[in-house]
């Protein structure tokens, strides 16, 4: 009897799975939350410098403030004020229309900067001046925020197999809100980055343990709902933040907004249930019992459970070795989990960098930054539930390759057309960000199919560890447009095409049962290579 045979029986989508659905849904919410903070936190305003130190003497007189700009700041040659430099002293012949035979000496800013706070109250750039030479800090305390979330991903992945995904899920919980709280108080900008890579670092096992445990608690049938039920609580948040924003301009309470939600997951973490996979997988059958118990009265099969002994359980899920302890190593111990890890560690890296590429991108569209990336959330949910059609019409691996051959003939396109077609250029980002969408949600799920049980939780921590390394190399691809215009762009497409290639090398998991141990992966693996070639 294999445990998805108990899962069966007890009916593997009842109310307790629909319960756990729902538990993790909220918690996820503040999580998604916190990874689009980074786009508005870091938003920088239109700027000049401060020039009222040139009217000391009263010199300005009666002139407008459009007439103080022009004799105090230097113009582009779009027609634009500068951000970042000024006039030594006022040139009140520009008023006159006169051309200077000599360039008018000019200067850095000497005393700060005035930010127009028509859009945002307040941001990190205007909080700390985070402008002219220090602008690229706003993209460090992006790529310091995922840095976090990488390191806490192999955290989170190990001590969750080693202690259970219950417990680490609730010390995820209360450290990332800890953390976020604490950040709005930062007095200067290094405490907020080291206060936002712990938050980073906390917040990141939410996604891993949760995804886990709603994996290993439902059927066959209905693994690929829960996959876009997870997948659809990102597009949901990402929507739902969009108004929050609007509302709320300032980004101290901003972030305190989009953390409070967190406080509902730790009290609704006392109903969530251990992995039961997990406890028998580590000889804890009683406790195993006791779940698989619980879930049968709540789904209303306890005639069932009531003839199977906990000592029973011990023969379901069987381990490589008596009590023994799994670490990241076991991943590359074997050549067939090696070759899993190096696929599917691939696959995650260029999915995560394409999509968030993609998602950071947004700025330079030139349209309402609250809109687009509202209508980001919205363009997800069409193509997930495309994706839920698809994974068992044409399989997992065809859909996430699909999704990403996708993704990256939308970012070729935007490369040919011309930068002052914004609409043109966003609906096309609209639907590369729908199609990277697509491939990030379907991968997940793939991920938590194709690793056994005794290393599912170390395997999802190392692809989501790669996935965050992604993350946080997207904002400096970025950076590269400053040497050529498409240059991000070029990368993005590459990237996606390239993750195409890789995924499909992965073995199909329609339909299978999930594998329990590493010797379920190296006794099977020939098996599913077959497929491929089906």
């Amino acid at each position: 009897m294999k445990f998805e045979d108990i899962l069966s029986e007890i009916n593997g989508f009842g109310t307790f799975q629909k319960t756990l659905l729902l538990n993790n849904f909220i918690g996820r919410f503040g999580l998604a939350c916190h990874f689009i903070l980074n786009i508005f936190i870091n938003v920088i305003p239109s700027h000049h410098c401060d020039f009222n130190a040139l009217d000391a003497d009263g010199v300005f007189g009666n002139l407008t403030y459009e007439q103080r700009l022009t004799v105090s700041i230097p113009q582009r040659e779009d027609g634009t004020f500068d951000s970042c430099l000024m006039f030594s002293e006022p040139q009140f012949d520009l008023l006159k229309n006169m051309s200077s035979p000599t360039e008018p000496p000019v200067v850095p800013c000497q005393n700060g900067w005035i930010y127009d706070n028509s859009t945002f109250t307040s941001s990190l750039a205007t909080q700390w001046d985070l402008v002219c030479e220090k602008a690229g800090m706003n993209k460090a305390v992006v790529t310091i925020f995922f840095l976090g979330v990488m390191f806490g991903a192999t955290m989170f992945g190990s001590l969750s197999a080693t202690f259970g995904r219950k417990k680490m899920l609730l010390v995820s919980y209360i450290s990332a809100m800890g953390f976020a709280l604490v950040s709005v108080f930062s007095s200067s900008f290094t405490m907020f980055a080291v206060l936002r890579f712990f938050t980073g670092l906390s917040i990141t096992g939410i996604v891993i343990i949760s995804t886990i445990l709603n994996v290993e608690w439902v059927d066959i049938e209905h693994r690929k709902l829960v996959g876009v039920i997870d997948s659809m609580s990102w597009s949901f948040a990402t929507m739902c933040f969009c108004p929050i924003a609007y509302w709320i301009r300032e980004w101290r309470w901003l972030t305190v907004a989009v953390t409070l939600p967190i406080s509902i997951s730790i009290i609704s973490w006392w109903w969530i249930p251990e992995s039961a996979r997990w406890l028998i997988a580590n000889g804890k059958v009683e406790e195993a019992h006791y779940y698989l118990r619980k879930c049968a009265i709540m789904n209303r099969r306890e005639e069932f459970i009531s003839h199977i002994k906990p000592e029973v359980l011990s023969s379901i899920v069987g381990t490589d070795g008596e009590n023994r302890k799994y670490s990241y190593l076991d991943l590359v111990r074997t050549p067939k989990m090696r070759r899993l890890a190096l696929m599917t560690g691939l696959t995650w890296f260029c999915v995560a960098t394409v999509a968030y590429g993609i998602g950071f991108s947004i700025g330079s569209l030139g349209l309402n930054l609250y809109l687009t990336q509202f209508v980001y959330g919205a363009i997800e949910i069409p193509s997930k539930l495309g994706v839920y059609y698809l994974l068992d019409r044409i399989g997992r691996r065809t859909t996430v390759v699909g999704a990403l051959l996708l993704a990256g003939f939308s970012l070729m396109i935007n490369i040919f057309i011309p930068k002052d077609q914004t609409v043109v250029r966003t609906v096309i980002a609209v639907l590369g960000r729908g199609f990277s969408g697509a491939s990030f949600m379907t991968t997940i799920l793939y991920s938590s199919e194709l690793y056994p049980t005794v290393l599912r939780q170390n395997g999802m921590g190392y692809n989501s560890f790669l996935a965050r390394l992604g993350v946080s190399v997207a904002p400096l691809i970025l950076l590269l447009d400053d040497v050529w215009g498409h240059l991000s762009q070029v990368i993005l497409c590459s990237v996606a095409l390239f993750a195409g290639l890789v995924a499909y090398q992965l073995p199909e998991t329609r339909n299978r049962c999930l594998p329990e141990t590493i010797e379920d992966i190296e006794g099977t693996k020939q098996k599913l290579s077959d497929i491929i070639s089906e």
